[in-house]
């Protein structure tokens, strides 16, 4: 490749559900076939290794239920064996690794997006903070103070997960510390998801990088009725989470994807070169912000203009 592009891959893939060692067997599968194609980096989606909590009965107070258990047996230590696995398979095919994985510190878990380069180093962790539905019952939140950007070979790489990456402020930090590949594992597979994609693009004037997982019925190990989808559906191939994964330029063109066919490599080659030119129309926002800037506050009350919202629509007749 030469110099100033950067191919990169997003995985669209399942977990291996409540399998550990098995996931990391096909991260290491996907992470191949990525480098065979001659990919620098590679974004895998929100919780790969550990798997997504989507129709979990987690809440149940059953004693019977053992869902809950094996999950957290599922979930890695960071620090720990399979982060040390993930950095080896980052040095073996020599790739810049960013991975979403689930978390646990004692008996606490978090949805964490790690961080490795080619050379078989953990660079760090960003903990999510933002949690929804069924994630708020089984994941703590983060902390704003793990919000990193790495400096590589390959250009600043960072990123956010999920629904962090609707939290202006967050985005506002990784922008004004210069982020060139904005990588956002998530679980989102619909269009909305798309558009937030293409605006942080332009907003950031950086490439984006989404992963999401695809998975089917058949992909889960829990009885059907506990899962997600297509309620008047039993079939195996059901669709339980669409994939959609997208790669974005720093004009808002999508690169590659969206994909909701299945399981696959979607790439992209990333001229950094399309950054300085996107930020001669429009510099990222976070940069440069003083008292006079857009966007700056003084911690001034906002006055309250409207308390109340009527509709005034009229028919105006313009023939």
């Amino acid at each position: 490749m030469e110099k100033g592009r950067v191919r990169a891959t997003v995985v669209q893939a399942s977990t291996v559900f409540f399998d550990t060692p098995a996931t990391l067997d096909k991260a290491e599968r996907l992470i191949a076939g990525s480098a065979a194609y001659g990919s620098q980096l590679v974004v895998f989606p929100e919780a790969f290794v550990g798997g997504y909590p989507r129709g979990f009965p987690f809440e149940s107070p059953n004693e019977d239920n053992q869902e809950l258990p094996k999950y957290h047996a599922s979930a890695i230590e960071v620090p720990g064996p399979e982060v040390d696995r993930l950095a080896k398979i980052s040095c073996r095919y020599k790739v810049h690794l960013v991975m979403g994985v689930v978390e646990k510190d004692g008996f606490y878990l978090f949805s964490t997006i790690l961080f490795f380069d080619p050379v078989g180093r953990y660079l760090g962790k960003h903990r999510k903070l933002m949690r929804s539905a069924s994630e708020c019952v089984v994941w703590c939140s983060g902390e704003k103070s793990s919000l990193p950007l790495y400096r590589t070979a390959i250009g600043k790489v960072g990123g956010l997960l999920y629904l962090d990456n609707r939290i202006p402020s967050l985005r506002t930090e990784l922008y004004a510390k210069g982020i060139q590949m904005y990588c956002a594992p998530t679980a989102d597979a619909r269009e909305e998801w798309r558009a937030s994609m293409i605006h942080i693009a332009i907003e950031g004037r950086c490439f984006v990088l989404s992963a999401n997982q695809f998975c089917r019925r058949k992909d889960y190990s829990l009885p059907l009725k506990c899962i997600d989808g297509d309620s008047n559906s039993d079939l195996l191939d059901t669709i339980v989470c669409g994939g959609g994964s997208v790669i974005v330029s720093p004009s808002g063109t999508i690169l590659a994807g969206p994909n909701y066919q299945g399981e696959s490599l979607i790439s992209a080659d990333l001229d950094l070169e399309e950054i300085t030119r996107a930020k001669l129309e429009f510099g990222e926002v976070g940069l440069g912000m003083g008292p006079d800037s857009v966007g700056w506050s003084a911690n001034k009350p906002n006055l309250v203009l409207y308390q109340t919202a009527v509709k005034t629509e009229a028919f105006v007749d313009l023939s």
